[in-house]
């Protein structure tokens, strides 16, 4: 799949709309064909198949898809009314970034669709229910109102279920599982495990220009192929001097570009046509996804480690949590080469250059905010140490030891500022100590 596909599926599948709407437009047409199925093999089913269907004349079968209909647009109307609730609690207790994790759940979809089908299918189907009239023949769709009923049962089970599943999404540890997962999604996806190591960075050549953005919002995705496309038609190397996530502006610089042969010069026409296309391969929204967007989860995690560490709230427990998985996506990132990518041409020459964060930016962001409210509490402190460890311990060559010997000083200056006991402090400062001495041996 490629990157722009990745976008609009992503974009589809956090949208509450589309699988409902879907399902009342399948129930309608069911709705309609189902009773001329009825009235085709009305009198010739088995006794044995027969015996299973509804048995009551009109009346009965018009009450029936009545109380279904208007028990189950009821029903709808409070599944609603507690995702809603749900959200407004996601965004003022967590973060207001986790509400993509809420209306991308695929079991509050299909919840809904569920019941907005049943509804829809019973309000179809009762226009064809017909009394003995004016000369007509009374005609009650047997099959239609069984599998009516049938559904609202189904409703009945999915009402209970999306209660216990709403219990379950509304707890931090689960929301926290499922950034997890996206983000490690991410990951393999931006970073493989097979990626090899960037080789010399490309320097802009003499004639090179900047490509402005012709619209706002963040960056969310970019076509590799496209960028390539451009590049190669032009003649020219492309960088993007923003990552995914990255907020872009209408009318100012995001990317530069240069000629790939030296001493040649691009053209006002060709630099026209090169900066169309290349804003053409870039997706902007006015939100942050998880398509290529790496740090938008560790965003996430940070943003609930923070809520947690607030006054108002005073949670260091789920600091604590959502630091344990800071520290096993920072060991995923580990040995994937984490930073710029190089897009070569079929003749190995690099053409475009996308930015993407380094283990150092996504370290930084775990530990500053994490750090900054929370070092006074000695378990938050301690497991921020432990998480430098642990990513040392993911670091046997010693890539990024520097960094985490930053980290690591800011720490015990942290811890020396604390409001500690005195043995608090010297078990937080022995422990600092140590961790240094393995990084160093």
């Amino acid at each position: 799949m490629n990157e722009r596909a990745a976008h609009w599926l992503d974009a589809l599948r956090t949208q509450l709309w589309p699988l409902p709407a879907l399902a009342v437009a399948l129930a309608v047409v069911l709705g309609v064909v189902l009773p001329a199925l009825d009235s085709a093999v009305d009198g010739q089913l088995p006794k044995n198949v027969s015996v299973f269907l509804f048995s009551g004349g009109p009346a009965a079968a018009r009450s029936v898809l009545q109380a279904i209909s208007g028990s189950l647009i009821t029903v709808t109307s409070l599944t609603f009314s507690l995702t809603v609730v749900t959200l407004q609690l996601a965004s003022s207790q967590f973060s207001p970034r986790l509400l993509r994790t809420f209306t991308s759940d695929r079991f509050v979809h299909g919840t809904l669709a569920l019941f907005l089908a049943s509804f829809a299918f019973a309000l179809t189907v009762l226009r064809s229910v017909r009394d003995e009239t004016n000369g007509n023949t009374a005609f009650v769709p047997e099959i239609s109102v069984t599998l009516a009923f049938a559904l609202a049962i189904a409703s009945v089970v999915g009402l209970v279920l999306f209660l216990a599943h709403l219990t379950r999404e509304i707890r931090v540890e689960t929301m926290m599982r499922k950034v997890n997962v996206e983000t490690r999604e991410t990951i393999d996806r931006v970073f493989p495990g097979d990626r090899p190591a960037r080789g010399p960075e490309p320097v802009p050549a003499s004639g090179a220009f900047l490509i402005k953005s012709i619209s706002s919002g963040f960056l969310t995705s970019l076509d590799k192929g496209a960028l390539l496309k451009a590049a190669k038609e032009s003649g020219a190397v492309v960088r993007i001097d923003r990552e995914p996530g990255s907020s872009l502006v209408q009318d100012v610089p995001f990317a530069t570009a240069w000629p790939a042969e030296p001493g040649r010069i691009l053209g006002h026409e060709a630099r026209e046509k090169l900066a169309k296309d290349v804003n053409a391969a870039v997706s902007t929204g006015y939100e942050r996804t998880n398509v290529q967007d790496v740090g938008f989860g560790f965003r996430q995690l940070v943003d609930v480690a923070a809520r947690a560490l607030s006054p108002g709230i005073n949670d260091p427990t789920t600091a604590v949590h959502v630091i344990g998985h800071l520290s096993a996506l920072l060991c995923r990132l580990a040995g994937r080469n984490p930073g710029r990518e190089h897009v070569t041409d079929d003749d190995g020459r690099v053409r475009v250059v996308l930015s993407h964060p380094t283990l150092q930016d996504l370290l930084d962001m775990a530990m500053n905010q994490p750090r900054q409210y929370g070092a006074a509490d000695a378990a938050v402190a301690r497991r921020l140490l432990g998480l430098l460890h642990e990513l040392a311990w993911c670091d046997p060559k010693g890539h990024y030891r520097t960094e985490i010997q930053d980290h690591l000083g800011r720490m015990r200056n942290a811890i020396g500022a604390g409001d500690y006991s005195g043995p608090e402090r010297k078990n937080l400062l022995d422990t600092a100590d140590s961790i240094g001495k393995k990084i160093s041996s």
